[in-house]
């Protein structure tokens, strides 16, 4: 592997808000931070020389397009849309995984909202916290690659109408404090719509929520299905081969204990 100082460099000095990986991984805390100066990346990859490099989504979405494990192809997705129209010609690339991501920046005149699931196989990330590994990067032995040297160019409105019809609506209900001791079940349920939270414990927080659903006697198809959305409502989800394997392990764990009980 190379240094990849001099490509984040030339992010930075591209207005991009540049950060250090190792693997998918962030190696600082960046959330509602400044953008890196050009001095702090050039520190940061003297320390770390091969880091990857992820740009936050601040004044640009993603369309996150890739096949999963589980069946949900992205491309078939888009084609399924019948909307080539909304997806202008743009700067993309392919990721490490196969998939292909496609930059638009974002519009003066209409917000786009981050929509984890917008379409099967299909992401959009949007959130100014949220971010996307970029080329040269490397993960697993593969490389990002860009697809092209096109300008980022703005969202066609209706693509950013679409996103955001199927994307979750903007209510906010009035704060409710339960009375007495929280519940290991209400813990399950909000980890559904907050995600496994931070990258360093997500395989635990999953393996956690697993067995969790399973102890308390959760089918195993629909414990997996909300395995899967926990796990696309975290900022920087796993990969569906960890999902799997996780969900592989605690499946047995709690047959085994079934086994003992009984």
């Amino acid at each position: 592997m190379k240094n990849l100082v001099n490509f984040a460099v030339d992010y930075a000095k591209h207005g991009f808000s540049v950060l250090p990986m190792i693997g998918k991984k962030p190696l600082i805390k960046f959330a509602d931070q400044p953008p890196l100066t050009i001095d702090e990346i050039t520190k940061i990859w003297q320390e770390h020389p091969y880091a990857n490099i992820a740009l936050r989504t601040t004044n640009f979405f993603v369309v996150d397009i890739d096949r999963h494990e589980n069946g949900a192809d992205g491309f078939k997705s888009i084609r399924e849309l019948n909307h080539p129209d909304y997806f202008r010609k743009t700067l993309a690339q392919t990721t490490a995984g196969g998939g292909q991501q496609l930059f638009y920046m974002k519009r003066d005149d209409l917000s786009v909202q981050q929509n984890i699931g917008w379409l099967p196989g299909v992401d959009i990330k949007a959130h100014i916290n949220n971010y996307v590994v970029v080329a040269p990067s490397i993960n697993h032995e593969k490389r990002y690659e860009w697809l092209n040297h096109e300008p980022i160019v703005k969202a066609a409105p209706e693509l950013i109408h679409e996103i955001n019809k199927q994307a979750p609506n903007n209510y906010s209900p009035t704060e409710f404090k339960a009375s007495g001791e929280r519940s290991a079940t209400s813990e399950l349920f909000e980890k559904i719509v907050n995600g496994l939270g931070e990258t360093g414990g997500r395989n635990n927080a999953l393996a956690s929520f697993i067995g969790g659903l399973l102890f308390r006697g959760v089918n195993a198809k629909e414990a997996y299905q909300l395995a899967l959305v926990a796990n696309q409502n975290t900022n920087s989800p796993l990969s569906d081969n960890e999902v799997n394997r996780t969900f592989e392990s605690m499946l047995k764990k709690e047959l085994r204990r079934r086994e003992v009980k009984n």
